[in-house]
């Protein structure tokens, strides 16, 4: 399986910006979304958060992390993992999906493979915000 070109066996690694935390991914991700909801756009400070999930099993962190858990508006219950040192969030522990991380794509070393496949929360989206081709745009309902 490949990803913009990327071979998705091959292993990945990344971390925070200062580098106190650092990981290995030694698989590809199961999906790569980008959030247009406004919790997303809050917490990356940008139109849209992205969102890679990966099997929990395939994923190794090394350094000092740091927990906050929110309350989506759906009412599941969404902890974020971050560097205590500099703030960058690494990854999200979504309650309602066992066996499963949100990796910050944002992390990882070599982001030049990375594309979502769909863009979601649409309704939220700014409108400046083209949706690339091949991407799926998906409006959600609360």
């Amino acid at each position: 399986m490949t990803l913009n070109g990327d071979d998705l066996s091959k292993i990945h690694t990344g971390g925070c910006q200062c580098g106190a935390v650092r990981y290995t991914l030694p698989s590809g991700p199961v999906r790569l979304v980008a959030c247009h909801c406004k919790a997303c756009q809050r917490q990356s400070g940008s139109a849209f958060g992205m969102s890679m999930m990966v099997k929990t099993g395939d994923f190794t962190v090394t350094g000092p992390t740091k927990r906050f858990t929110r309350i989506a508006g759906s009412g599941a219950e969404n902890t974020g993992v971050f560097c205590p040192e500099c703030g960058v969030r690494i990854y999200h522990i979504p309650k309602h999906a066992a066996g499963v991380l949100v990796l910050k794509p944002g992390t990882p070393d070599d982001t030049s493979w990375l594309r979502p496949s769909s863009f979601v929360w649409m309704k939220s989206a700014q409108g400046w915000v083209p949706v690339a081709d091949g991407v799926t745009p998906v409006q959600n309902q609360t």
